[in-house]
């Protein structure tokens, strides 16, 4: 029985990086060696204990076989006959296939060291096709790895993969796990990139793949493409370090402008709410968070008059602070405008650039929120009119202030 560490905790530690969990296999054990020795059985799908300890993941080494479509299409065999390289060969990179023992010395019958020193993200063999989950993985690992490429034959392979159906399997959770964990990379534009690349972003995420070649104004808009746009506005929102349903709400803001009739372009009338309807749409096709749905539905809707607030009157930016709720929603205001600042900086030459308008509403909240509604309320009788005399005494503070 010999244990290695395996997987991202070796992968991390040979690029310098923190490691965060450290998973092991376990060569030469039966589920009944494990037990007598204390671990505790978690694994559904095929033999994975808990250290009795540490509660860290110990694997028994396994084979897989393909046997149906999807990612749970699988007979696992596990027995103390099973080698290391035998289990390391059915991971999907290189450079996830790389062992160390006891002792600290590495195990790379893969040579996933060589793809490390190279930046290049292949896959391990032909089972890499098997299970469609990998497509998904290995664009989050671009989008993590940002200075690595993914081997052309790899890409190929992937290619392969979304033209005959494998992708079609792929259930919502997994595709939301996947998506939220690439949008919290350090360039999650990179993961998009490669979907597109390969061909799996068309059947993944369609709303978000026709947007690639969709003119924008230029004045407005100097990277002029829809999907560029909506790239570089993802990545400023990861370079701001915002929230998961602040990305989500970056990604799915211009959504409606894939549906322009093409004699628009490049304007885009009434966008938002198309973009609105699409961004329900794929929220519930993936099974998104509910937060981050409703700031997704939030930004789709109001994004371009947060855009015009830099001249707008008092009235116009109480009412807008009314429609997004940010009285009551005080937390998913600020999500909010953060995603529509991430909107203004997605566009060449304002990356450095303040943006006046986010400024200026955070401001008229400030002020409008010190108006004492319940002292109103008890002065006024009937719904109607308590709301008005609210918003007016709202109106006459921003006014005031600014």
């Amino acid at each position: 029985m010999k244990t290695y560490t395996v997987g991202g905790a070796v992968r991390d530690e040979l690029l310098g990086l923190p490691v965060q969990d450290r998973d092991f296999v376990v060569v030469g054990a039966t589920p009944e060696d494990m037990a007598r020795r204390g671990f505790l059985p978690v694994g559904k799908d095929f033999p994975v204990f808990l250290h009795p300890q540490t509660h860290e993941e110990y694997a028994l080494a396994r084979t897989e076989r393909k046997t149906a479509r999807g990612y749970k299409g699988f007979q696992v065999y596990a027995a103390p006959e099973v080698t290391l390289e035998q289990d390391l060969a059915r991971r999907d990179l290189t450079i996830n296939a790389i062992a160390k023992d006891d002792a600290g010395r590495l195990i790379d019958p893969y040579h996933g060291q060589r793809d490390l020193a190279a930046k290049v993200l292949r896959h391990v063999s032909p089972a890499f096709a098997e299970d469609p989950v990998r497509i998904l993985r290995v664009a989050r690992f671009a989008a993590r790895f940002s200075e690595f490429t993914v081997a052309a034959e790899t890409l190929a392979l992937m290619r392969e993969m979304a033209a005959n159906g494998e992708v079609d399997a792929l259930v919502p959770e997994r595709m939301w796990q996947e998506i939220s964990r690439g949008l919290m990379e350090s360039k999650p534009s990179r993961m998009f990139e490669v979907l597109r690349a390969c061909g799996a972003l068309a059947k993944i995420l369609p709303e978000v793949d026709r947007l690639f070649g969709v003119p924008q104004h230029p004045k407005s808009h100097p990277e002029i493409d829809t999907g560029m746009h909506v790239m570089l506005v993802i990545d400023q929102a990861a370079a701001h370090g915002f929230a998961l349903p602040v990305r989500f709400a970056a990604l799915t803001h211009d959504l409606g402008k894939g549906t322009t009739p093409q004699v628009q372009w490049p304007h885009h009338g009434g966008h938002e709410m198309r973009s609105v309807a699409l961004a329900r749409d794929v929220s519930a096709r993936i099974k998104a968070p509910s937060d981050c749905k409703a700031l997704a539905l939030l930004v789709a809707r109001w994004h371009g008059e947060v855009h015009a607030a830099a001249q707008a009157g008092a009235e116009a930016l109480v009412r807008l602070l009314q429609n997004v709720d940010a009285f009551r929603q005080p937390e998913r205001f600020e999500q909010f405008l953060q995603a529509c600042e991430a909107d203004y900086w997605g566009r060449p030459g304002y990356e450095n650039k303040p943006m006046t308008a986010a400024a200026r509403l955070r401001r008229a909240y400030k002020i409008a929120a010190q108006v004492d509604a319940g002292a109103i309320a008890r002065r006024h009788q009937g719904g109607e009119a308590i709301k008005q005399a609210v918003f007016d005494a709202r109106c006459a503070a921003v006014r005031e202030s600014l």
